[in-house]
């Protein structure tokens, strides 16, 4: 597991973005969601520290809970793809791949793409970039691993961002553990060491 990118991913698929360099800000993201159970409370966290970010959601769940990304999009927060059904790009034909992102485009109306688990091939990147901006992390906060404790996961983010990063976090039942302690913690620590939290807009 990794927090910055090797050099040589970003030879093998040079239209990913990892960061945004020329910005002074942080970059937020929350993948898989929107969760009823748990993304009410990352807008709660958010709203606390006057922080915006980038949820990259599931085509599945707008359609299911299309009240709760409506709840998103009123709190000023941007969003992107996730695809449709949180296929792995690795192991589906690329016409199929392609098909699941644009049939989520649907529901979520983005130019952003998040590829599920960061696996893509570089076919779909090329193909996808085309009409979509390709969108991974920097800082990867691992808050969906059962191995990592709250504790690491919080440090997985403060030791490791910087200006221009971007932060994977998740709004899922599976993260809500190390999420539950280590967001506010964040949010506490970007807003101390003056960082200013902004959603991703390309």
């Amino acid at each position: 597991m990794y927090f910055r990118p090797p050099k040589i991913l970003k030879k093998i698929f040079p239209t990913l973005i990892w960061n945004i360099p020329d910005s002074d800000d942080v970059f937020l993201t929350f993948d898989d969601g929107p969760c009823p159970e748990v993304t009410p409370w990352v807008l709660e966290q958010l709203e606390k520290y006057d922080a915006k970010a980038t949820f990259f959601c599931l085509g599945k769940n707008v359609e299911q809970h299309p009240d709760h990304f409506r709840r998103i999009l009123e709190a000023g927060h941007s969003v992107g793809n996730h695809t449709y059904s949180h296929q792995k790009g690795w192991e589906m034909k690329t016409w199929r791949y392609i098909e699941d992102v644009d049939y989520a485009d649907n529901f979520i109306r983005s130019n952003l793409v998040r590829p599920p688990y960061g696996r893509i091939k570089p076919l779909q990147a090329r193909l996808l970039s085309e009409r979509y901006n390709l969108i991974m992390w920097d800082v990867l906060s691992q808050d969906y691993s059962r191995f990592v404790s709250p504790r690491k996961c919080l440090r997985n983010v403060t030791r490791h961002v910087r200006k221009g990063s971007i932060v994977a976090f998740h709004d899922s039942l599976k993260s809500y553990r190390n999420l539950r302690y280590a967001l506010p913690r964040v949010l506490q620590f970007l807003q101390e060491n003056g960082y200013r939290c902004s959603g991703i807009e390309l």
